[in-house]
């Protein structure tokens, strides 16, 4: 029997384009007898059945796409698996029938990754690599602040010919950061080539927070305005917003930037923290459950600027990007600036399964503060900005261009707010 959705429930462990790990109790039919149930528990069908029950619980739509879904139940279960792998396969199969791309399984490697990136942080030394192609080797992009490796002095340039004694070359980067990576306080030794010298730095992992928002001051013109990309709506990102408003202001901006392009989500908690800084009152967002239970989610008079705001979007800003930028736009609170967004109106949460891998679920639909559904059409920016080809490629290949003039994006966004500047000045 499926019980009422709490709404106050899942929207603590809610994710628009990401994913969080929830406790998830599996409730099992009581139709089963104490001997299958010992069996069930130990074969790959007890993932299958907590899976479902998630499933039939809390999917956004109660008649699961017309499917029969107490068959679907009884056909995952009816079925003999030889391995994980083919039980996982059938449970794909399974929740493609629901015509859901949001909602999916995810392997215990996927849903460890997944769960690294929302939660913004990861053990490890702190260092971003790339393939040099020159030298066929490791480079080393930069050292995150407050990292391992920034403390030892690792810098932007130097090639890691071996982790542990172990040869980079021919290594790909994900085989590098696997290595890398491991239990905070264990150590690794990096062999470092800089300027014809080699050497070994001698490292121990910690637990690094991964930025989600970088910014700096630009002075266009006349005018000071605080540039601020946010990557992500990771379990930090919002610390380091209210971090980037207050040192901008403290520089005294005259307006702000605020670039969400290539943004594809995260924590629907964090997207809400984030709005609060910059909506002082009214709604937020509104979301809906299978039940038709309504939660309007609104500013609590926390909002750190009235400074004038323009925001950049683009077709990969979606779901919380979108519910951010429809918030700020329905309330005028920010002019928004790009081409048309992705469209995503849905909110997932994703829960731990037995053996370690997750399920990501569908739970509700959301709708901008004028009750907007964006599902499949984005949100449509207030000044339209088109790239050409060339453009898009120049930004791509060199993305230091972008918040700098030569973004088209950007370069819009400065015209504004240079007149809005101008206007409020006289």
């Amino acid at each position: 029997m499926n019980r009422p959705f709490n709404s106050l429930a899942w929207n603590q462990a809610a994710v628009v384009g990401g994913a969080i790990v929830t406790a998830t109790v599996s409730l099992l039919s009581p139709t089963w007898s104490r001997t299958s149930y010992a069996a069930l528990e130990t074969s790959p069908k007890a993932v299958l059945d907590e899976a479902w029950q998630i499933v039939n619980r809390d999917y956004v739509d109660g008649q699961f796409n017309q499917v029969n879904w107490l068959q679907v139940r009884e056909e995952l279960l009816a079925r003999d698996y030889t391995s994980r792998e083919q039980a996982y396969a059938a449970l794909r199969r399974a929740l493609v029938r629901l015509n859901d791309p949001y909602t999916r399984f995810l392997d215990p490697e996927e849903f460890e990754a997944l769960n690294h990136q929302t939660s913004g942080e990861l053990s490890g030394v702190g260092l971003r690599l790339e393939r040099d192609t020159r030298t066929n080797s490791l480079s080393v992009i930069e050292p995150l602040p407050n990292s391992p490796a920034s403390r030892e002095g690792i810098r932007t340039g130097d090639l890691v010919l071996a982790i542990d004694g172990e040869s980079t070359r021919d290594m790909t980067v994900d085989r590098a950061a696997s290595l890398i990576r491991g239990a905070i306080g264990t150590p690794v030794t990096l062999t470092i080539s800089r300027q014809d010298r080699q050497f070994d730095i001698a490292l121990v992992r910690s637990r690094i927070e991964l930025p989600a928002v970088t910014y700096q001051l630009k002075l266009e013109g006349s005018t000071r305005v605080g540039y601020m990309r946010l990557t992500e709506f990771s379990s930090h990102a919002h610390e380091q917003m209210y971090r980037a408003i207050e040192e901008l202001k403290q520089q005294d901006v005259e307006a702000f930037v605020l670039d969400l392009r290539g943004n594809p989500g995260g924590l629907l908690d964090v997207s809400v923290q984030i709005a609060r800084m910059w909506i002082d009152r009214g709604s937020i967002v509104q979301t809906v459950d299978r039940y038709g239970n309504r939660e309007n989610i609104e500013a609590t008079r926390t909002a750190l600027t009235d400074r004038p705001l323009a925001v950049l979007v683009d077709g990969n800003s979606a779901s919380a990007s979108e519910i951010l930028a429809g918030a700020l736009q329905d309330h005028e609170r920010a002019t928004i600036i790009g081409s048309q967004t992705f469209g995503k109106a849905l909110v997932q949460s994703v829960n731990s399964l037995a053996d370690g891998s997750g399920l990501a679920v569908t739970v509700a639909h959301y709708y901008t503060p004028n009750g907007t559904d964006i599902s499949h059409r984005g949100i449509s920016p207030d000044i339209r900005v088109e790239l050409t080809g060339e453009e898009e490629l120049q930004l791509s290949v060199e993305p230091a261009l972008l918040g700098t003039p030569s973004d088209p994006f950007y370069a819009r966004a400065i015209d504004l707010l240079q007149t809005e500047s101008s206007i409020a000045s006289n």
